[in-house]
């Protein structure tokens, strides 16, 4: 298992949006208290929101297989209002949290699950998050049925040889997941290398 920074698993795509990203989270998220945040993976942007945002308890989370190597990130950089990671599933019951979460994160997710998934995780997201919490994705999206760009094209079609099920999402049926749980969205705004970022309320 590995020990040191150097031995963990490292995304550039997370160095690289890292900031941006935090730039409209302390926006948004600047009167939330509890954070949960969906599909951790490498714990790169746990460890940096946490420790950019001391207001609020970052709460991590993935599914049990990818829980070793985050936890030991988490370890190595730790925040004190960083959480201990969870195992979440957005298909299985998802955990009992200790106190009311106002706030939900996710970035580059919706186009790695499944079309099931993405359903449970807006049926999930609805049954923890409170009333006039934010829900926040970072990813691409389509609009329309048309691609972005011809990176996220090309993006794609990576994506559905690795895995047929995996597909980056329209937004107008996000949205339409979304309004069946209660959340509108508020902003969507342009991010570097052809991503957005949604901002519902619930």
């Amino acid at each position: 298992m590995p020990q040191t920074l150097e031995q963990l698993p490292f995304s550039q795509a997370c160095e690289n949006n890292k900031q941006p990203i935090l730039t409209l989270l302390i926006q948004w998220l600047n009167n939330r208290q509890h954070i949960l945040e969906i599909g951790s993976g490498t714990g790169q942007h746990s460890v940096y929101f946490a420790k950019n945002l001391p207001h609020v308890r970052w709460q991590p989370s993935d599914q049990l297989h990818y829980l070793d190597t985050l936890q030991t990130r988490l370890n190595l950089q730790a925040s004190p209002n960083l959480q201990q990671a969870i195992s979440l599933d957005v298909t299985q019951q998802w955990p009992l949290l200790t106190s009311n979460v106002d706030a939900i994160f996710s970035a580059n997710t919706l186009h790695i699950m499944s079309q099931a998934m993405v359903e449970a995780f807006f049926t999930g997201v609805g049954s923890v998050l409170v009333n006039s919490g934010s829900l926040v994705i970072y990813g691409p999206f389509n609009y329309q049925g048309q691609f972005t760009s011809d990176s996220n094209r090309q993006f794609n079609l990576w994506l559905q040889q690795n895995n047929p099920q995996s597909s980056i999402r329209d937004i107008e049926w996000i949205c339409h997941l979304a309004q069946q749980q209660g959340l509108t969205l508020q902003e969507d705004i342009a991010m570097p290398a052809n991503n957005r970022m949604l901002h519902f309320i619930k």
